[in-house]
């Protein structure tokens, strides 16, 4: 619903909706909204990518990004990665460039008519996949210099061995994210089988840990969970006037600079459960600061000061 003059600041939190009513919904109210599967999802799954790159040791700006599936989630995904890439010095076109997304038809290439406006940004000239046997993800992963694998689509068994075995032959350290539910789509263990333990691993569902060198490794689980109470927080404590994507990339930095993996390569991407509350106040607190620096909240407040003091932690009584 949009805001009322009896209600002027609220926050609206769309669940799981459909992609065309996301966009409409979104484009109308995007001050003052956010959606869950895009906005959240993708600000978790690129500040586990911003983690993860640091612990390959390059930037994400230096690799080619595959993406199996062109949903509103996968797109919110890429929105967020093309973005860093052009902050860390790439133009529109050189970003665009290395991001390559499949979807059930195959490769989004420009001479598609079947595209909406936001998947045609991450097309790539039909003439970049010219001489190929084919558009499938085995092909793109077979003829591009991958060093990420994202998949937010229902596809089963996407991630074949042949598939992850080459990928994990291009990089030291490839980076994986089956962020599609449910497990069986691709198992972890399998992953990191596959790449000799290489893989760094995040994934959409739970997953026993996995033993390698005698050593149980907990599978990192990608869930908004570490994000959007924090963002609430933010709001509340800077009294922000809305949310942005600024905002929403500052928060998921945040998020993978506390990545367990940056201190220990065997820890996981994601902190662990516990820690949850400590971490989101510490992106909380950057979120607020960016709505500060874009004018959208008060400069008055020592925000390291007002945002724990802004938390309620519930209590059974």
């Amino acid at each position: 619903m949009p805001p009322m003059p009896w209600s002027p600041s609220p926050r609206i939190r769309w669940p799981s909706v459909t992609t065309m009513m996301s966009t409409s919904r979104l484009g109308r109210f995007r001050r003052t909204s956010r959606r869950c599967s895009r906005s959240g999802t993708a600000a978790v799954a690129f500040g586990v990518l911003h983690g993860a790159a640091k612990v390959a040791g390059w930037p994400g700006s230096q690799t080619n990004v595959v993406m199996l599936g062109a949903g509103s989630a996968g797109i919110g995904v890429l929105e967020m990665i093309r973005q860093e890439m052009v902050e860390q010095g790439l133009s529109d076109s050189e970003a665009a460039e290395r991001i390559w997304v499949v979807d059930i038809h195959g490769l989004l290439t420009g001479d598609r008519t079947d595209l909406s406006e936001s998947q045609r940004r991450f097309a790539q000239p039909a003439a970049r996949a010219q001489g190929w046997s084919g558009t499938q993800l085995g092909d793109v992963v077979h003829h591009v210099d991958v060093g990420v694998l994202l998949g937010l689509s229902t596809a089963a068994g996407a991630f074949t061995e042949d598939i992850v075995r080459e990928l994990a032959a291009k990089t030291e350290r490839p980076i994986i994210f089956p962020l599609s539910n449910p497990t069986s789509r691709a198992e972890a263990h399998e992953l990191d089988e596959w790449t000799d333990g290489r893989a760094l691993l995040a994934t959409g569902s739970p997953f026993a840990p996995i033993e390698r060198d005698g050593r149980l490794r907990r599978v990192a689980q990608c869930n908004n969970v570490y994000i959007f109470p924090a963002i609430g927080l933010a709001v509340t404590a800077a009294r922000a006037t809305r949310v942005t994507d600024a905002m929403m990339r500052v928060a998921a930095k945040t998020l993978g600079d506390a990545s367990p993996a940056l201190a220990d390569p065997a820890e996981p991407l994601l902190p662990a459960w516990e820690d949850v509350p400590e971490v989101a106040t510490r992106i909380a607190t950057a979120g607020a600061e960016q709505a500060v620096k874009e004018g959208l909240a008060s400069a008055n407040d020592d925000l390291s000061e007002t945002v724990p003091k802004a938390r309620w932690t519930p209590e059974y009584r």
